[in-house]
């Protein structure tokens, strides 16, 4: 996902007299977004029930680790029980948080789903038609 970050250093600059100048530069960069979706082990949803927790925070200072940020989650019902969208600096850093909190035991299901921008997906489809892919057939 694209994200605008904004970086400020302070320069010294030669005029009279000396002034200290604060510059800040307005960038954008990529990062990868992930979509975790994630089902509670029975255990993990009773001690919800018993004692509710919100565990954005803990969620959020664990992206942070990974470099990453979390942009959102929501709890929600059906196939999971909660969604999170968080923004990686890799694929390494998801593939490991999805195997140190998947391997917790608190989760019946933890998938983890790379996202592409807009931008991306119409890049990847317009280099998907210019592969002219030919699909196997019976015939010779």
């Amino acid at each position: 996902m694209r994200r605008k970050s904004v970086c400020c250093v302070s320069l010294w600059i030669r005029l009279k007299p000396w002034i200290k100048l604060k510059l800040c530069l307005e960038r954008w960069h990529s990062m990868p977004g992930y979509l975790i979706q994630l089902s509670y082990s029975a255990e993990t949803m009773a001690a919800f029930i018993k004692r509710p927790t919100d565990r954005r925070e803990v969620i959020r200072k664990l992206a942070e680790r990974l470099g990453g940020t979390l942009v959102g989650s929501w709890f929600s019902f059906g196939d999971y029980d909660a969604v999170i969208v968080i923004d990686g600096p890799d694929s390494v850093s998801a593939a490991a948080c999805s195997m140190a909190v998947s391997s917790s035991g608190a989760f019946k299901t933890f998938k983890t789903t790379p996202l592409l921008s807009m931008e991306e997906g119409m890049a990847a489809m317009k280099k998907a038609g210019s592969l002219n892919y030919k699909p196997p057939s019976g015939e010779k």
